[in-house]
C-alpha cells in the first residue's frame, strides 16, 4: 500500500480486532461488490435483524461502511473514502469471493427482497 501519511497503529488495530469477527469480515467482502441492505444480511447470515445492526453499527461507527436511504430502506456499502479503505481492500483481496451467498441469495427470491 502507497500512503503518503502512515497509519495510526491504535485504529487499524481496533480495525483489524473488528474485521475478526467472521460475520462481519464477510460483510465487508460482500460489501467489496455489493451494496446490501439489512435484511439481505438477515437471510445470508441466518441470524437476527437487532444481530445484524449491531454488527453494521460497530462497522460504520470504524468508519468502515456507509449507508445510505432509497426510499424507506438503508443500504449499506463499503466506505471508500476512509483512510483505511486502501488497507481494508488490501486484505479482503487475499479472502475467498462471497459471490455465491448473493447467487443463492436470488435463487431464493430475497436479493433486495425490500424494495
Amino acid at each position: 500500500m502507497s500512503v503518503e501519511t502512515s497509519l495510526d497503529m491504535q485504529k487499524v488495530s481496533q480495525i483489524l480486532k473488528l474485521l475478526g469477527d467472521k460475520t462481519r469480515l464477510t460483510m465487508m467482502k460482500l460489501l467489496q461488490s455489493h451494496d446490501c441492505c439489512v435484511c439481505e444480511f438477515v437471510a445470508i447470515f441466518n441470524m437476527s435483524q437487532p444481530g445484524i445492526s449491531q454488527h453494521l453499527r460497530k462497522l460504520k461507527d470504524a468508519g468502515l461502511v456507509q449507508e445510505s436511504r432509497r426510499g424507506q430502506w438503508i443500504f449499506y456499502s463499503m466506505n471508500r473514502d476512509s483512510e483505511y479503505a486502501g488497507l481494508i481492500e488490501d486484505l479482503l483481496e487475499h479472502l475467498p469471493d462471497q459471490q455465491e451467498r448473493l447467487v443463492e441469495l436470488e435463487a431464493q427470491g430475497l436479493r433486495i427482497s425490500c424494495e
